[in-house]
């Protein structure tokens, strides 16, 4: 299984320096996405984000902000499956939904 792990500030920076290593682990095994530590959620990581999940299956393991931004974006399911709660589960800062 591959793991990825995303940083704390997902940004465009971020995004660029992750697009290879999820090229990489397409079609390999099982990839899991590690989010717990994202704080700042961007649009550029989470269009890979929905990309990786469409492409590959992946599973997404969210912080409460990643989790927060997809219920503000509307892509909980997209990007979590089935039964993933759509509520904000805190109030998300200007400066963490970074889209």
């Amino acid at each position: 299984m591959t793991t990825l792990v995303l940083p704390a500030r997902c940004d465009r920076a971020a995004a660029e320096a992750l697009w290879p290593e999820m090229v990489a682990a397409i079609g390999g095994d099982e990839m899991t996405i590690d989010g717990t530590a994202v704080e700042q959620m961007g649009q550029a990581v989470l269009q890979l984000l929905v990309s990786a999940r469409r492409s590959a299956g992946a599973t997404i393991v969210p912080s409460p902000v990643l989790r927060d931004v997809a219920a503000l974006t509307g892509l909980c399911t997209e990007l979590f499956g089935e039964g993933a709660g759509t509520e904000l589960r805190q109030e998300v800062a200007p400066e963490d939904a970074v889209l």
